[in-house]
This record gives C-alpha cells, structure tokens and sequence, in this order.
C-alpha cells in the first residue's frame, strides 16, 4: 500500500491516508520515522496548500459555512501610537461618542432641537474623521466608503429633521406640507 492515496480527478480534498503498516501500532514495535519533511508532499494543483501539520489539502474559492475569523477594516488600526494610552489611540470614536452624549444630555435637560443637531454634526463628523485621517481605530466599521456613506446620510437626516421640528422650524420646505396633506385628504 502507498503512503499517499491519489484522488481522481472531481474528489474535493487532497488528503494523504496512512496505510496500516506505515502508522504503526503499540502492540508490533515498529517504529515510524518522521522526519518531517516537507519535500514528501506532491501537491497536484495550484490551489493546495499544506496546512499546519504540512499535509497538503485543498482550498476552494467558496466561502465557509461557518466565519472563523474576520479582516479588519480598512484604516481599523490605531489613530495613535502604540505606546500611547488607550484612550489616545481611539481620541476619533470618542470625540464622535462624546458630543452624542453630549447631544443625549441636552435633548434630556429640554434642549430637545440642540441636542438632536448635536447628534447629527456628531455622525457628519465621523464621516469627515473617517475621509480625512488613514487610521480612526473603532469608528473604521466597514470600508472606508461605507463608513463615509453611512455616517453622512444618517446625520445629515438627523440634523435636518432637528432643524423641522415643530414648533418653530428652523426649516421650512414648502412641498412636505403639500404632501403630508395630499396623502391624508385621499
């Protein structure tokens, strides 16, 4: 018997099988020589790969069932360096955190309008940070257009929907009310 089976052409994985006699048993006293050579595997299409134990097995193109890990997001690394505290490495997601919170405290103390405007220039200026600066530690979510995208249209929303709410609008724009009144009157 071979030490490696060879699989035929539509089989998914290149595996090598040990045959009986070349794994050994405690109960014959043979001893099994590794050498852990590399040079001992044939791998037979480009798309193998030894793996940790360097027996070569097959990678497909295919996504895995079940995500084992995940890549960081492109600027996802620190916005300072490594030697500085945490709290400096991360000084973009906690201006962005601070002045939400901020915003959050004046919408509760009755500042409703304020703090709702606050909120929104918050997210515009997580929007401008992840444009502007290569590294912005946590406030990276997804790639760097996305992250853009998001945060602007979401605070952009909201800033404009502080600046309409009754009474008293800041903004006006004069085809809502026509159809706000055109969708309830039919």
């Amino acid at each position: 018997m071979s030490a490696e089976t060879r699989p035929e052409k539509g089989d998914e994985a290149v595996e090598p099988v040990e045959s009986a006699e070349s794994a050994g048993s405690a109960g014959s006293g043979a001893a099994v020589e590794d050498t852990g050579a590399v040079e001992d595997i044939e791998v037979r299409d480009p798309v193998s790969a030894p793996d940790a134990e360097g027996k070569p097995r097959r990678t497909t193109r295919r996504f895995p069932l079940f995500t084992r890990d995940t890549a960081r997001p492109e600027g996802g690394g620190r916005a300072a360096p490594s030697d500085a505290p945490a709290p400096a490495r991360q000084w973009p997601v906690l201006a962005v955190l601070g002045l939400v919170a901020l915003g959050l405290l004046l919408s509760a103390l009755d500042r409703f309008r304020i703090g709702t405007l606050l909120i929104g220039v918050a997210l515009l200026l997580g929007g401008v940070l992840r444009w502007i600066l290569p590294d912005v530690g946590m406030l990276a979510v997804r790639s760097r257009f996305t992250d853009m995208v998001t945060y602007g249209v979401l605070g952009l929303s909201i800033a404009l929907l502080a600046m309409m709410v009754q009474p008293d609008p800041w903004l006006v724009i004069p085809f809502l009310k026509d159809t706000l009144h055109f969708t309830v009157s039919t």
